[in-house]
């Protein structure tokens, strides 16, 4: 059965990793975070699955009586080391909802930018053993401070047009010593964005980007998702305004995981040692792209097999910031 690990933290403080398969779940003894399991496993040249077995099993954990004490799956000790990023128009039907958003931007006999980058890897995204495929859209969403858990509130900034869900894999990786990155898994995400400001001008994109992003509690060791299928809603005041089903998985995607890991950790930057990288992997379905407005207090629930537990996160709104610059003169 699919190995899963969570993180739990206690009334006190306390953290533990959680080690679940199937129904049955325990504490995994002398390890206080999935990133000190991984780093033992990759100074002892194992899997996570071994460093989980060698560690023994401890005491019994309920998961329905302590899910609101789960806590995101991945974390630093200093969030600055935690990159979180991600590669956009990777899914097969993902350039239908994208190409709305920018069709106005151009004349209608014109191809936008969005539909030739999606037909690029279409062609090219998943190249043969040992190639190296084209090269997909990629954003920057910020560092470990930007990372949301289960339950936790996506907050936009008061100066947003809009917060909207992404329903989506993350894949999870730790950079070794030795500047090799090893993927611990993947994650149910959402790759929370504003999709008002990248409709009004596509250049806008990183501006968008630069939101929070949750991780559903589960991390799923040691599987490449080949087919994916979940549902992705919207609750408000209890009741559901949107719902629709989301596929993911490499028979849904226009690029296969090696090359957007490839395109990736081909910058030197980003196989620093110790760093956590989060690479969300995108997705075809978004409720903005069916016309619906957010609103503060909407509950994004995100629930997709083999993943056991749902993503919820309430929408909240940031205050906007001072606009004034401190200057420091020069003497």
């Amino acid at each position: 059965m699919t190995l899963r690990l969570l993180q739990h933290r206690g009334p006190d403080g306390t953290r533990s990793v959680i080690a679940a398969r199937g129904d049955a779940a325990h504490v995994v003894p002398g390890v206080a975070s999935i990133r000190e399991l991984a780093e033992r496993a990759i100074a002892a040249g194992q899997d996570l699955a071994s460093a989980v077995a060698a560690c023994g099993e401890g005491a019994a954990f309920d998961l329905a009586a302590e899910q609101a004490r789960l806590i995101a799956p991945i974390d630093h000790d200093d969030p600055a080391h935690l990159i979180m990023t991600g590669t956009g128009l990777t899914h097969l039907g993902s350039a239908e909802g994208r190409d709305k958003m920018h069709r106005d931007a151009a004349a209608a006999a014109t191809q936008t930018d969005s539909m030739r980058m999606f037909l690029a890897g279409v062609e090219g995204g998943k190249p043969a053993a040992g190639a190296v495929g084209q090269q997909p859209e990629w954003f920057y969403k910020g560092d470990g401070t930007q990372l949301v858990g289960p339950g936790e509130a996506l907050t936009m900034p008061g100066f947003a047009q809009d917060g909207g869900e992404e329903p989506e894999l993350a894949g999870i990786y730790l950079i070794g010593p030795d500047g090799q990155p090893h993927r611990l898994g993947f994650c149910l995400a959402n790759e929370f964005s504003d999709h008002v400001t990248e409709r009004w001008n596509y250049l806008w994109l990183a501006h968008s980007k630069l939101r929070q992003a949750a991780l559903g509690p589960e991390l799923i060791v040691g599987l490449t998702p080949d087919h994916v299928e979940g549902t992705s809603r919207i609750l408000r005041d209890g009741r559901t305004v949107w719902e629709k089903p989301f596929l993911s998985g490499e028979a849904n995607m226009s690029h296969s995981f090696a090359n957007l890991e490839h395109h990736h950790f081909k910058y030197p930057l980003f196989r620093r040692p110790g760093d956590v990288h989060v690479h969300f992997f995108g997705t075809a379905t978004l409720s903005f792209a069916d016309g619906v407005t957010t609103q503060e207090g909407d509950v994004f629930e995100i629930a997709a097999a083999p993943f056991t537990l749902p993503l919820r996160n309430p929408l909240a709104r940031d205050a906007a910031p001072a606009d004034a610059i401190a200057t420091v003169g020069v003497l």
